[in-house]
């Protein structure tokens, strides 16, 4: 367990963070989230000692062992195994099998274990790292950004082992449904504060709402009181009949707190600049296959037929050819065999991996932009940067000196330059914070066209795609359906074969009678938990219905008549009693919850093993 007391960091004359305080329980897996540059790396690197503080303490159990995913790499081995067997501890260094589950679990081959570790690219560098970081078994684990560089059969397989990690984690990571998936609670960075709730992304940002909401309401309450009372002592300071009601109004005045208003964060919305089009057929790829050089064919006899409102989402391994495909989709290269017909009007908007790569770096992202579109006015390519979030002179800094997340949103601000109505995207929300993949999403959820999208964000997944194509097994596949429906249906073969390889050998018989064991029990423990749940959430959905009614008589009160102001007396008393019992629900209301969502769970995964 580990206690941070009103840590404060500044840089500069900027404040980064603000006297937080965390505390990290016993068996947590917590989920650090705020906007990109909102101080969570810091938070990391002050924590593991890279980093100092201005104030505050930092208290650390004796012989506590704090374990983080270390992105400056240091080999010294001369293979991948020897590598990371280094982090296991006396006789454990022999125990390749540890280090092997997880290398495995993290997309590697068998001979990939025997191959150098500086033979490989950087991104697999990291996940060597990785495996190193997890190998360790601290009893804190740090990971920054994990998923970044591991494709979705690795993200899954890691979920799996975080959950069943028995010390505590700490996580950043852009991708929510990995975050919701494993953390057991979520600490977001806010306005320089920490916050800390038991649950997943939705419910913080639920109550972050739900707060500046009620902030801001009695910021409006509070100025439109302030008026009536300064009011009233200007209009009758004066006059020596009414002084002393005069004064006891400016002591009023005095006693009520000054609540600043709430800054707006910038957040990214926009929608991509559709170019029309009458044909329902956008593209049409037929007996597509490819490989490098002498490697092993990436697919082979690939057809595809996308439509204008189609959704596809290209998911598989890493190396796999999915980039491939969709550079060959976009006419960036040219396949070994088939052919690829798209309609005379089809306009793409293309988002490539190594587009971000071919940004002109000595450029300003405003010139960025309009080299996109020359014929754009200044004034047009204005408003594009400053819907990706650089308003006015923000538009004026250079490329070189952007994070990843402002240059993946350059190349976003140069698609929308140019209209299109088929958008082949390669992993997007890679370097995107949170808040601003939502954007994303928003932009694609509006867009008329066709999307063509690779991710390994299951979120996304689940919420765009309409249909699939699959590259398993040395082969790409289109599904026509959703990801869920593909799950169910087919599923990843890898993940199939471990769990076949675990399941005790039970014949036809006797899994169906623990079937509907298993069905009974779950509706046993499952079912007093969800009328608990379903009464409390009754019972705060009433509060809010009548907390809303009370706060919308307070303001056609007015406080200077003297029966309204018993009256506004009485109504602020009921606000406050609803606050104190909507706020006690939600605490009960926790708990359940997640006993309720575990225990489903667990049941879901052992009718799942059990089939």
């Amino acid at each position: 367990m580990i206690q941070l007391n009103n840590i404060s960091k500044s840089f500069g004359d900027n404040p980064l963070l603000d006297q937080v305080s965390l505390r990290v329980d016993a068996g947590e897996r917590i989920g650090l989230i705020g906007r990109n540059g909102s101080g969570k790396s810091t938070l990391f690197r002050i924590i593991i000692g890279e980093e100092g503080h201005d104030s505050g303490d930092l208290l650390i159990p004796r012989g506590y062992r704090i374990g983080a995913l270390n992105q400056h790499i240091n080999f010294t081995r001369d293979t991948v195994l020897e590598e990371c067997c280094q982090e296991l501890k006396g006789d454990e260094q022999y125990d390749y099998f540890k280090a092997e589950r997880i290398l495995f679990g993290l997309g590697f081959s068998n001979q990939d274990l025997e191959s150098s570790p500086h033979s490989f690219s950087g991104g697999e560098q990291i996940r060597i790292s990785l495996t190193k970081a997890l190998l360790k078994n601290p009893d804190l684990l740090l990971l920054d950004e994990p998923t970044n560089y591991l494709d979705i059969l690795s993200i899954r397989w890691l979920k799996q082992f975080l959950r069943s990690f028995k010390g505590e984690v700490l996580i950043i990571t852009h991708d929510r449904s990995f975050m919701d998936d494993v953390c057991t609670h979520i600490v977001g960075i806010n306005r320089q504060k920490l916050r800390k709730i038991k649950g997943d992304t939705s419910k913080y940002y639920q109550q972050i709402w739900q707060d500046e909401e009620l902030y801001e309401q009695t910021r409006v309450n509070q100025e439109r009181k302030r008026g009536e009372l300064q009011a009233f002592v200007d209009r009758f300071r004066a006059k020596a009949t009414k002084a002393r009601q005069a004064q006891s109004r400016v002591k009023q005045i005095e006693k009520l707190e000054s609540l600043d208003k709430l800054e707006q964060d910038s957040t990214l919305s926009f929608k991509f600049n559709y170019y029309p089009i009458e044909a329902k057929s956008l593209l049409e790829a037929n007996d597509l296959s490819h490989q490098w050089d002498n490697d092993p064919k990436l697919f082979s006899n690939f057809d595809l037929f996308l439509n204008r409102n189609d959704r596809v989402a290209i998911v598989g391994r890493n190396g796999s050819g999915k980039s491939t495909l969709l550079n060959l989709l976009a006419g960036e290269t040219k396949p070994q065999t088939g052919e690829i017909k798209s309609h005379a009007a089809v306009r793409y908007g293309h988002f490539g991996q190594t587009n971000i790569s071919r940004l002109d770096q000595s450029l300003t992202i405003e010139q960025e932009i309009q080299a996109s579109a020359p014929n754009l006015s200044r004034t047009a390519v204005r408003a594009i940067a400053g819907t990706m979030m650089f308003s006015g002179d923000l538009a004026e800094k250079q490329i070189k000196v952007l994070s990843g997340g402002e240059q993946a949103r350059v190349m976003l601000g140069k698609i929308l330059a140019s209209p299109s109505n088929l958008l082949l995207l390669d992993e997007p929300t890679n370097h995107l914070d949170m808040e601003s993949i939502q954007g994303l999403i928003d932009a694609i959820d509006y867009f008329p066209g066709g999307v063509l999208i690779i991710t390994h964000d299951e979120m996304l997944l689940r919420h765009l795609a309409t249909k699939l194509i699959i590259f398993q097994d040395g082969e790409a596949s289109l599904f026509d359906g959703s990801y869920d429906d593909f799950l169910s249906k087919v599923g990843w073969h890898s993940e199939l074969e471990a769990v076949e390889n675990k399941k005790p050998k039970m014949t036809h018989r006797e899994r169906k009678e623990r079937r509907a064991q298993l069905i009974k029990q779950r509706s046993r423990e499952l079912k007093p938990l969800a009328t608990l749940i379903e009464g409390l959430e009754t019972s705060i959905m009433e509060a809010e219905e009548k907390l809303e009614e009370l706060n919308n008589q307070l303001a056609q009160l007015d406080m200077g008549k003297e029966g309204e102001k018993r009256q506004m007396l009485e109504i602020s008393q009921q606000i406050g009693k609803l606050h104190i019992e909507i706020h006690t629900s939600f605490e009960q209301l926790e708990p359940i919850s997640l006993e309720h969502d575990q225990k489903k769970a667990e049941f879901d995964q052992q009718l799942l093993d059990n089939d």
